[in-house]
């Protein structure tokens, strides 16, 4: 990992509070270049087919699984059908306090997911992230 990469980040979760918490985690790691927060994962495929992004890095994706209208599945299945110029773009990781074993076992099902993240975030579990990405 480059020492100063700086990255951007959204996160798609349904609970205000959880939003609040997820970003201050994030922008205390001295690695975030910006955090946006949806708490509707409709919103943030808006704006994800909308942004321009010129990144150098790919935008890490927090969706939570959980949530009314759109929920985190739909959410990827959504993003997966986007062009390739814009999905190529992103690294998306699913956040959920479930512990139910079909939701785990569907994360494999989706390309785009790198990984499977247990709620509530935490600066050791983002940590691990940033290492990897």
């Amino acid at each position: 990992m480059i020492q100063n990469k700086q990255q951007h980040f959204i996160v798609i979760d349904d609970s205000k509070l959880d939003c609040f918490i997820a970003e201050k985690i994030i922008k205390n790691t001295g690695k975030c270049a910006s955090v946006v927060s949806f708490l509707s994962a409709q919103e943030a495929l808006e704006f994800i087919t909308s942004n321009t992004t010129n990144s150098p890095y790919p935008i890490i994706v927090l969706v939570d699984i959980q949530m009314p209208v759109m929920n985190g599945f739909e959410f990827v299945e959504a993003f997966e059908k986007l062009p390739v110029n814009i999905t190529k773009n992103y690294n998306i990781y699913v956040i959920s306090s479930s512990i139910n074993d079909n939701d785990i076992v569907k994360i494999p099902n989706y390309s785009s997911v790198i990984q499977f993240l247990n709620k509530p975030l935490t600066s050791n579990n983002l940590s691990a992230l940033l290492m990897k990405d």
